[in-house]
């Protein structure tokens, strides 16, 4: 063969590539895959292409094949904007991303000024995990849809479990210092304030994200403060690290998190929390469902030597969601799939979820548990494979987690 022709070959491979490729539908994951919580966002990738692995092996979307492209964000949300801005220069038209709401504020503004100039080239927002109320009221845009439950609604559930606790007197917040951090402590001081105006807040303190390497100094503040229980929500580093602290300086507290079940926390917490950590989620492995005990298997499976196990069921609502509104607007563009997702209402192995059109927040089961022993019983499985879990004691229904809104959506 002679090198003209070769040439052409190979360009011709090349060209077929890229054509196979473009069938794909493609998700960019926009997290940190570098930096303090690499180890989050590397985990829910994991959960991520599991789940796309899945909607392939029954046929994909639409007859196509759903790709999930990792974008490192570094937690940054300057260079989530740059990532978003590659993404886009990549013909990617949906993104993902939870791992902070700082990170999502910038998304939301990026996409807005794109999609209004490139009404063409519209890209879809999907946020796993960002849970700042604002990106569902006065923040909320049509180009970005939420599949979390927001801090106030997961407040709402841990301030539920608290105030029935008539022994509880002292309660201090320690929260990350941006706005889901500040979030969590307006509504915890809000929530306890009307259901239980005799529990005296003794501290509110904010601490900067991802940057303390040593939390003994704030450890030392709750011990002096008389508290009897704290409300956090510190996530990856910033909760193990809190954790490891407590455990060192001998602080016998109880904590009610949002995030003691992500990756790494539950090593941190060991046999010392074990009755003493509370979580609330929109999903546990314990639930109990036949969809539980699948996923935890097919995690293990695909994933043997992981350091964690399925804990983050938020992917599988994401990209079903996304499935069935491709397939009901017989469409992967982004505004008829938007319009379907708006209602749309599918049974999952918690219940009957439902995504809200007047604001784009998904309503779903919320669960508050505790971190406990494997007992082949209520806690079949383990997080972090530590023989330890999250016990299931409470749930809250859908229609009782929706809280009303105040967002005045424009739309195209």
């Amino acid at each position: 063969m002679t090198r003209t022709k070769s040439l052409v070959s190979a360009a011709l491979l090349l060209l077929a590539a890229g054509a196979a490729h473009a069938q794909n539908i493609r998700v960019g994951f926009i997290d940190p895959l570098s930096g303090p919580f690499a180890n989050v966002g590397e985990s829910e990738l994991r959960h991520f292409q599991l789940v796309a692995d899945m909607i392939n092996a029954r046929g994909g979307i639409l007859g196509r094949k759903l790709e999930i492209v990792p974008f490192d964000n570094k937690s940054s949300p300057q260079d989530s904007v740059l990532q978003l801005k590659s993404a886009i220069d990549q013909g990617v038209q949906y993104i993902t991303q939870g791992n902070g709401s700082n990170v999502a504020h910038a998304l939301v503004d990026t996409l807005a000024k794109h999609n209004a100039r490139n009404p063409g080239q519209a890209v879809l927002y999907l946020n796993y995990a960002a849970v700042d109320p604002a990106l569902t009221n006065e923040k909320c845009s049509f180009w970005h849809f939420r599949f979390d439950a927001d801090a106030d609604m997961k407040m709402s559930a841990l301030t539920d479990v608290m105030a029935a606790d008539k022994s509880l007197s002292k309660v201090y917040l320690l929260n990350q210092d941006y706005a889901f951090g500040q979030a969590v402590s307006r509504a915890g001081r809000a929530m306890l304030a009307a259901k239980r105006p005799d529990i005296q807040i003794v501290g509110d303190d904010l601490h900067p994200l991802g940057k303390v390497k040593d939390f003994a100094p704030y450890v030392a503040k709750i011990n002096a403060s008389g508290a009897q229980a704290v409300i956090t929500g510190n996530w990856g580093n910033d909760l193990a690290l809190l954790v490891k602290a407590s455990k060192e300086a001998g602080l016998k507290v109880e904590y009610f998190t949002y995030y003691g079940g992500i990756v790494g926390t539950p090593p941190a917490i060991g046999e010392s929390g074990v009755g003493h950590v509370r979580q609330v989620s929109f999903w546990a492995p314990n639930v109990g469902t036949p969809h539980a005990v699948k996923m935890n298997a097919a995690y293990r499976e695909r994933f043997k030597t992981a350091p964690d196990d399925y804990w983050f069921n938020g992917a599988f609502n994401v990209l079903e969601m996304l499935a069935r509104a491709m397939e009901q607007a017989k469409s992967s563009d982004p505004l008829p799939v938007a319009r379907a997702l708006e209602g749309l209402k599918f049974q999952a192995d918690t219940g009957e979820v439902s995504m809200r059109a007047d604001n784009h927040q998904l309503l779903q089961p919320l669960f508050v548990s505790t971190f406990a022993r494997v007992d082949a019983k209520t806690v079949k499985f383990d997080n972090d494979r530590t023989g330890f879990g999250f016990r299931v004691d409470r749930k809250v229904e859908a229609k009782d987690t929706a809280i009303p809104t105040t967002c005045k959506m424009e739309r195209p």
